[in-house]
């Protein structure tokens, strides 16, 4: 199922990842590299095995860590009610 950012939400890329408004609550959320990648291919329609395997080759992990930290990423957007899935 395609993600996407709830609409009180805007994103900024920064050097050190993205930050997150949530114009609604006022409240800032930032996300480190990792993070703000995780969530910009979640939003291009990646799906979170794909995202894990990449995040896995590029930081050399073991892939069962890289799949569990995608999802706890995805979790707390979610839970947070950043992204609509």
């Amino acid at each position: 199922m395609p993600v996407r950012l709830h609409p009180d939400v805007v994103s900024t890329d920064t050097d050190d990842g993205t930050v997150l408004l949530n114009e609604r609550t006022g409240r800032y959320w930032q996300l480190n590299a990792t993070g703000g990648q995780v969530l910009r291919q979640l939003l291009d329609g990646h799906e979170a095995p794909r995202i894990a395997a990449e995040v896995a080759a590029r930081h050399r992990i073991a892939l069962h860590r890289a799949e569990r930290d995608v999802t706890a990423v995805i979790e707390q957007l979610r839970t947070a009610q950043l992204v609509i899935a």
